[in-house]
């Protein structure tokens, strides 16, 4: 009787002999099948997983999947997604704005009504726990040779010192040889400024007042009502907005003097929204004076917020009047005036100053505003930082504060050149702003130039950094599957697992209250290394579990009970039966990311108390270094394992 085999035997057997036949088929077929089913055994090993952790892509419900331009984690835990129009012309012109709102915990999502098009905004938490959204795209741009009506900015003028007058969207100029021009959206130009003039005569009397008037300005973008070669001009004229009637004809008028077919950039909105986590929803406040789409909005040490940069109303990045918002009176003010390529990369530096890193996302001249240096606020001073290597390699870098923040170093991570650029660099530096002549140093390389790099803190005190491409947008297949840790103590990179899901332009990471990172985005020019299919965006969410998470298991730190407020001397207390393996205590700042650009996370070093069931943390006290807000608090033990995060506020 012949010897029949086990079952599990024989299927074994069976199963290497289709890879035998398929390898004389096809031998490169068969390695890379082999190669693919080793890689997902390794990595799915719990001694790999302790070494450089582990990915999963989260289940997200059909509907809810969007285009996440730009992410949050609110003090809840859970994390906004706004997409806006999403990069998505269609979506635009339709007026279909999404915002989704996912709370990790429990993996549900829910849609938010989106009253504007936040597409490429800017965003700051305020120490309520509200996020401040402002500014988005009023219209989208237009490239060379597709331009059909020329168009440009019309500079309206108002001479009328008792009312202020409103143009709709729609208002038609007409120019000296009776050509028209269209507004594109509504104005309102502030009624003429009036002042008193007083003069006295030789003898020392009074002579009569005289009234000066100083005409108001506002601007719009106006495109002709028809193609043609008649509408284009370059010489400064006057236009005539017709249908006005009375003493408005002769008040309000049009200055204009490039309307063109050139190319036409994104024009950005001036309207402002607090995000409420609370009622979940956009509660809107006084709007912006200046339209904005790609600004930094940073928080300040006293909890107001400034707004820098941007594309403005016409497609002009905005000169260098920024704004500063009061979330008390909700209400906005002019702030000190410099210029900044957009999103530029500002952080709150110990004594109120803002670090200018240099890192910046895509608008702005080459050799204008791209220098990183201080900025004294008060003072409106800006002092120069040299030091930096490819220093024309700044455009969709990464830039972070190092952890501790006490430490004051600041870390700058690859790039790309100004606009579509191939260039990339594989280049970090590091600042120390506590030397008395700081000047920034390189540290280690990364694998290999990468654009579009996100960086996040994490509560054991290491940066973790992934994704990324070498060209523009992942142009011919060059996104980075790759990830790596960076430990500030050593000045060392080491690897950690690959992501599954490639990210480049409009892609984001941050940190989860659990201690996990989550990713979101990415918008390739192209699908393939050929640059012949179209990109699509990336809707996947990838979330990252740390090596110190499969170390532990289920027996990490545990918070206990305590306040939700830091108290008036700047500590709080916490019960927990872990107190005696507790090392360290971290209060993190959480996320608001957009285009590489996250100038709010932050991780604050607190002293420490411990008794045998409980731990007392203490605060700084300088604002600078802890603006108010919320924040997460977590605690380490000796290898470097974090609790799950406590939500505490600070004033």
């Amino acid at each position: 009787m012949a010897h029949r085999p086990p079952r599990k035997l024989k299927k074994t057997l069976l199963g290497s002999g289709a890879v035998v036949v398929l390898a004389s088929l096809n031998a490169p077929a068969a390695i890379s099948f082999v190669e693919e089913k080793y890689h997902a055994y390794k990595i799915a090993q719990p001694g790999y997983q302790r070494r450089f952790g582990s990915w999963a892509q989260v289940d997200v419900p059909k509907g809810y999947d969007v285009n996440a331009i730009h992410a949050a984690l609110l003090h809840t835990g859970k994390v906004l997604l706004i997409a806006g129009s999403g990069n998505d012309q269609e979506k635009f012109d339709s007026g279909t704005f999404d915002t989704v709102l996912w709370d990790p915990k429990k993996n549900t999502f829910k849609k938010v009504p989106t009253p504007e098009d936040f597409f490429c905004s800017g965003h700051a938490h305020l120490p309520d726990g509200r996020l401040l959204v402002a500014g988005g795209t009023a219209r989208y741009e237009i490239l060379d040779g597709e331009v059909k009506k020329a168009g440009g900015g019309m500079r309206v003028k108002n001479e009328n010192p008792d009312k202020a007058v409103t143009l709709r969207k729609g208002t038609v100029f007409r120019s000296p040889s009776g050509v028209e021009y269209v507004t594109k959206f509504d104005v309102t130009v502030p009624r003429a400024k009036r002042e008193f003039e007083i003069s006295y005569s030789r003898s020392g009397q009074m002579k009569p007042w005289r009234t000066k008037v100083t005409a108001a300005e506002a601007r719009v973008f106006v495109e002709a009502k028809k193609e043609g070669a008649q509408a284009l001009t370059t010489e400064a004229a006057q236009y005539e907005v017709v249908g006005l009637e009375g003493e408005d004809v002769d008040n309000v008028y049009g200055l204009a003097q490039r309307l063109t077919t050139e190319k036409q950039d994104f024009q950005g909105i001036k309207a402002a929204y607090e995000f409420d986590p609370k009622a979940e929803k956009y509660v809107p406040v006084a709007p912006m004076r200046d339209a904005r789409w790609y600004p930094t909005l940073v928080a300040l040490d006293d909890g107001k917020v400034l707004a820098v940069s941007g594309l403005n109303d016409v497609g002009d990045v905005v000169p260098g009047d920024n704004e500063i918002y009061d979330p008390e009176t909700k209400q906005w003010s002019k702030g000190p005036f410099r210029y900044f390529p957009t999103y530029p990369a500002l952080f709150l530096t110990k004594g109120g100053k803002l670090l200018y890193t240099g890192s910046n996302a895509g608008y702005g001249p080459a050799e204008k505003g791209r220098e990183p240096g201080l900025w004294d606020l008060e003072k409106n001073s800006f002092t120069k930082l040299g030091g930096l290597t490819d220093p024309d390699q700044l455009e969709t870098s990464a830039s972070l504060m190092l952890p501790p923040v006490q430490n004051q170093k600041v870390m700058v991570l690859g790039g790309g050149g100004v606009g579509e650029s191939p260039k990339s660099t594989p280049r970090t530096s590091i600042i120390d702003l506590s030397e008395e002549t700081p000047v920034f140093r390189d540290g280690p390389a990364l694998p290999q130039g990468t654009r579009y790099l996100s960086s996040v803190l994490l509560p054991d005190d290491s940066v973790f950094t992934t994704g990324g491409s070498r060209e523009y947008r992942g142009r011919s297949g060059s996104d980075i599957l790759k990830a790596q840790f960076y430990d500030p103590r050593t000045n060392a990179f080491t690897a950690a697992a690959e992501p599954t899901v490639s990210r480049n332009y409009h892609s984001e990471a941050l940190l989860l209250p659990d201690g996990r990172v989550a990713t979101f985005g990415s918008d390739p020019l192209f699908d393939d290394k050929d640059n012949t299919k179209l990109g699509t965006f990336e809707q996947r969410i990838e979330v990252f579990t740390p090596p110190y998470l499969h170390k532990a298991g289920p027996d990490r730190p545990v918070l206990g009970e305590g306040p939700r407020e830091i108290d008036q001397n700047g500590r709080a207390t916490f019960q927990t039966g872990h107190a005696p393996r507790v090392t360290k205590a971290r209060l993190m700042r959480p996320s608001a990311v957009t285009h590489t650009t996250d100038v709010e996370q932050r991780s604050v070093e607190l002293g420490l108390t411990k008794r045998s069931d409980s731990i007392t943390v203490e605060i700084p006290q300088d604002r600078s270094l802890v603006p108010p807000g919320w924040y997460m608090l977590f605690v380490t033990d000796g290898d470097g394992t974090p609790s799950e995060a406590r939500w505490v506020q600070v004033r």
